[in-house]
């Protein structure tokens, strides 16, 4: 394993319960890069994504795809603490089977094209070698706003209100 859970909080930005990926197992600079998500019935989403038949929500292989992606870009880059990746596109999503809790999900991304701030990712999901999903990701890299302290809303008919 070359990056554990917490290893990958130290580059990534999600948390629990949206960290998608469990471990890290092998990496090419700028190339490809094999995690793992251990699907667990502890996951909240379970309760609804199917009572009585749970399926891991295809939208979240693809997410569990692009945070492996994530890794492999934001360890290239400067200052990464300061910056988000934002999906533009995902295109030819296929999903093939089903995932069901107890199984680990392999995720495999490898990078098609990377120009500036803009990448092009094509990333399988699998189990036990079989196919489970596929997609091309095109994310932006971004830089991460300062925190800034929510505005209090101020009550109708006050500031700039004229009746």
């Amino acid at each position: 394993m070359i990056l554990d859970t917490n290893g990958i909080q130290k580059i990534l930005p999600h948390r629990y319960p949206f960290l998608m990926v469990d471990a890290i197992l092998e990496m090419e600079r700028f190339k490809r890069i094999v995690g793992v998500k251990n699907v667990s019935i502890n996951e909240d989403f379970f309760q609804g994504h199917f009572p009585g038949k749970p399926i891991l929500p295809g939208v979240l292989i693809i997410e569990a795809l692009a945070q492996t992606g994530g890794l492999l870009l934001l360890q290239e880059v400067p200052e990464r603490e300061n910056k988000l990746l934002y999906f533009v596109a995902v295109d030819d999503a296929r999903f093939r089977r089903p995932v069901v809790p107890g199984e680990q999900l392999r995720l495999e991304v490898a990078v098609v094209s990377w120009r500036g701030n803009f990448c092009k990712l094509r990333g399988t999901a699998s189990v036990n070698g079989e196919l489970a999903a596929e997609a091309t990701l095109m994310c932006k890299m971004v830089d991460r706003d300062p925190v800034e302290t929510p505005a209090v809303a101020q009550p109708a008919g006050v500031a700039g209100h004229r009746e």
